[in-house]
């Protein structure tokens, strides 16, 4: 067996697994998983239900040790932003979004990402590796302790959103343990419809979502043409539009009909035209899709601007007279950089980063 072992990186499944070959009954993992997920407590001695000769035999195979906060910075409208340390050189961002119904923490998958979309400030950073299960499961049980869930002993996260650093899709299988963590009841207990997943449009990795998973899906589409779309998100060169669409609605068929949302950020004078609108409503006619539009968020050396106010509700009416769903996000976290796009975190950039030829092949 491994020596220290962290907890968090085993969903329900593998803990099971890891309690059977220590010679425990299967059942301590349940026991175990609520005690880390459900209640906070990460120090075995703090597991009172589980013998002493058990916790001392944790202590010597096995720790939980979750990301380390580096700073927190809070907007004027009350969005939360932490910065994490993963390791001694690479640093992640987690936001807190509060509203009135419900709480959204947008969570990473990778230190930096490798993707190079040109409106995003994250892809500026470059790339380093994959976050862990422990990384990425580790945000969520993070942001619950810092927001005194495990103090108050009520939910205040009630939506995780995979929309933070990185491309989830190409850290599959661990996003995914992380994901099931997240709609575990033994953990945090979200509804499937809770649990977003967000990708740039890996087809290879929307195809094999569908047979592993059922959270919700959103597909970053930000063009209605391959010329455009090529330019402002490259994996457009190996996936193009007509292959992410076809994924899409195949997904969708996978989840009984569940719209797709398809994320559209607003560049003055690049995407924004009612020309554009039109075509994204043909692009979508007869599918079951809702359209985020998202107000651009600048940073520092960005070549692009924010569509005027006018345009966009310009935008929206079209798609919404064409019979499509569509909102425009409200912006949260500018004035800390924490809003859609400007997380940067601290990334030592590992060589050069993949060609985007190469991205899916471990899909």
């Amino acid at each position: 067996m491994n020596k220290h072992v962290n907890l968090l990186d085993l969903d329900r499944q593998s803990m099971e697994v890891f309690f059977t070959d220590m010679g425990e009954k299967s059942f301590r993992a349940s026991q175990v998983l609520k005690w880390i997920h459900q209640q906070g407590v990460i120090e075995f001695d703090g597991m009172t239900n589980l013998s002493l000769s058990l916790r001392k035999k944790l202590s010597e195979t096995a720790c939980i040790t979750p990301p380390e906060i580096v700073s927190e910075h809070i907007s004027n409208d009350g969005t939360l932003k932490w910065l994490l340390r993963v390791d001694s050189n690479n640093c992640i961002e987690t936001v807190f979004i509060p509203e009135k119904e419900r709480g959204t923490l947008c969570v990473s998958s990778q230190v930096g990402c490798p993707l190079d979309c040109s409106f995003c400030a994250t892809a500026k950073q470059g790339f380093n590796r994959n976050l862990t299960v422990a990384e990425i499961i580790g945000q969520v049980w993070v942001a619950n302790n810092a927001l005194g869930r495990y103090q108050k002993k009520e939910r205040i996260i009630s939506n995780v959103v995979m929309m933070g650093m990185g491309e989830p899709l190409l850290n599959f299988d661990n996003v995914i343990k992380a994901m099931n963590l997240m709609m575990d009841d033994l953990a945090y207990g979200l509804s499937r419809k809770r649990v977003t997943l967000s990708t740039a449009g890996v087809v290879p990795g929307i195809e094999k979502l569908g047979n592993v998973s059922n959270v919700s899906l959103a597909v970053s589409l930000h063009a209605t043409n391959d010329k455009l779309r090529d330019e402002l998100v490259p994996l457009n060169k190996k996936y193009p539009i007509d292959q992410l669409i076809a994924a899409s609605r195949q997904y969708s068929k996978t989840q009984s009909g569940d719209p797709i949302t398809f994320e559209y950020v607003m560049l003055d004078g690049i995407n924004d035209s009612e020309k554009d609108a039109h075509e994204l409503a043909e692009l979508l006619k007869d599918f079951p899709a809702k359209v985020n539009l998202i107000p651009f968020n600048t940073f520092p050396g960005t070549e692009y601007q924010r569509s005027k106010t006018e345009r966009i509700d310009r935008f929206r009416y079209i798609l919404v007279n064409a019979g499509i769903l569509t909102m425009t996000r409200k912006t949260r976290g500018e004035d800390i950089d924490a809003a859609c796009g400007q997380l940067v975190g601290k990334v030592l950039s590992r060589a050069k980063r993949n060609k985007v030829n190469n991205m899916g092949n471990r899909i």
